[in-house]
């Protein structure tokens, strides 16, 4: 039986009409962004592009100041990556090949335009290139700033902690992100951790003392990082300070004397009186806080006028914030290295005051045994009286030794 002529003509036509489509959907275009220079449509780059920006995506907008580029890379060796600013300028920063992640020296611009431009060849000799752009968010309304007690260059003695404080308080759940962006280097390596004091201040301290003459840079680089409750990182953190010659007090109250050794070596054993048992002096391990060549106790206030005294004092040295100081205390000589008489202070002759005086840096421990208190966590820098394995329980992140 013949085929009707009229369905025959149908079905040529839609044939024709098929091929035509397909045709359409398979004609090259024009290579672009984030693709392969050698042509391609828009879905087989995606697929097949040896070399593509992956993040931050193509045109983004409002993305973090801290953030990296990462490549998609497939079978590309000698890869190149540049990311420039307004006016062509080439930021800083470099490529990780076994991550694929390009990252800035420091945080980008708020508010900026970026584009980014990366090449390499092929396993076949073929160079491919790719190009994508993005841009920052704006500057935030809400901030925090972060900032040590510690200044560039300064000479510390090996029992001084490393703080870093911030304005507004950084919750538990946002204290790990902030942990992984600060960072100890020290010179010899020595092992130490952070320990949260509360959500503005975070503290740094070594298993044992520093070692003597250690060369150490500590900061945060939080400028554009998320710190919570609204609020992002104003700015970043960066200082470099020096121990000392290993200057170590230990005080005994049972023989009254105090021991000064310099890096194990003993130097000087100077009598002493400590707090008399009305006002007695702390035991535990204290820092030299504060150094005053001459100042002024003044106690009639706080004690009365009899317990009290205003007088002028040489060689004080701070060790608690509750005014406990080691100092010259010329009135009392014939008690040191016999009997307490002080009002919780440290008393010494004026020439061995002055000589420990000539010797000591901000950060220098003193630990004093065998009296009737103990130092109270707080006052002062008492981060020594905490053992160790405590110590680190405070860190967000766990502990690497």
């Amino acid at each position: 039986m013949e085929p009707v002529p009229g369905k025959r003509r149908f079905g040529l036509a839609a044939v024709a009409a098929l091929i035509a489509f397909t045709a359409a959907c398979e004609r090259p275009a024009d290579a672009g962004v984030n693709g392969d220079a050698s042509g391609g449509g828009a879905g087989e780059r995606a697929a097949v592009a040896p070399l593509s920006v992956s993040a931050p995506a193509h045109g983004a907008t409002k993305v973090p100041i801290i953030t990296a580029v990462t490549l998609a890379v497939r079978e590309v060796s000698n890869v190149s990556i540049s990311v420039t600013g307004p006016s062509g300028r080439v930021v800083p920063g470099g490529y990780h090949p076994a991550t694929r992640v390009w990252r800035p020296v420091s945080s980008l611009a708020w508010g900026t335009a970026y584009a980014v431009s990366a090449s390499g060849r092929t396993s076949a000799g073929r160079t491919v290139s790719t190009a994508s752009s993005f841009t920052t968010m704006r500057r935030p309304a809400k901030l925090a700033r972060v900032s040590s007690q510690l200044g560039d260059n300064a000479a510390v003695g090996v029992g001084m902690p490393l703080v870093v404080r911030f304005s507004h308080p950084v919750p538990a759940a946002k204290r790990d992100d902030v942990q992984r962006r600060m960072f100890v280097t020290a010179k010899p390596a020595q092992v130490g951790a952070w320990r949260w004091v509360s959500g503005t201040e975070v503290r740094y301290r070594t298993k044992r003392y520093w070692k003597s003459k250690t060369s150490i840079t500590f900061g945060v680089r939080t400028r554009g990082l998320y710190v919570g409750n609204g609020r992002y990182g104003d700015n970043d953190l960066s200082v470099k300070i020096k121990t000392g010659p290993g200057i170590v007090m230990t005080i005994s109250n049972k023989t009254k004397h105090m021991t000064v050794k310099r890096n194990g070596k003993v130097l000087r054993r100077i009598p002493v009186s400590l707090g008399k048992p009305k006002t007695p002096s702390s035991s535990g391990t204290m820092l030299i806080m504060q150094k005053l060549k001459k100042t002024r106790f003044n106690t009639i206030d706080e004690l009365g006028p009899d317990e009290g005294y205003d007088i002028e004092v040489h060689y004080a040295q701070r060790i608690t914030w509750g005014g406990e100081f080691l100092h010259a205390a010329p009135w009392s000589v014939a008690a040191q290295g016999k009997r307490n008489v002080s009002h919780g202070c440290v008393n010494m002759s004026t020439k061995n005051a002055r000589w420990l005086f000539g010797i000591t840096t901000i950060g220098d421990p003193v630990t004093t045994t065998g009296t009737e208190v103990k130092l109270r966590l707080g006052n002062g820098w008492t981060d020594w009286n905490i053992p160790w394995k405590q110590w680190t329980k405070g860190s967000a992140l766990p502990v690497k030794v």
